[in-house]
């Protein structure tokens, strides 16, 4: 048993790195799948976005259609 300021042996040292290193590893993985879902996400809004830039397009077209008829 270490007394109080004693410096941690290398066992103790090889498993306090190894449980980091494993924390890290699942988060690495947590943060892929996140960032995964969000590419997802976002090429979803973008086609949504551009879905209603070509509805705005067409309006603005018949908008412009139905003024010069009535000009």
């Amino acid at each position: 048993m270490r007394k109080r300021g004693d410096k941690p042996g290398i066992d103790e040292r090889l498993e306090r790195l190894t449980e980091r290193h494993e924390a890290l590893t699942q988060t690495v993985e947590l943060l892929t799948k996140d960032l995964s879902d969000m590419k997802v996400l976002v090429n979803d809004i973008a086609e949504g976005t551009a879905r209603l830039l070509h509805v705005a397009e067409i309006h603005e077209k018949r908008i412009s259609r139905l003024e010069d008829e009535e000009s």
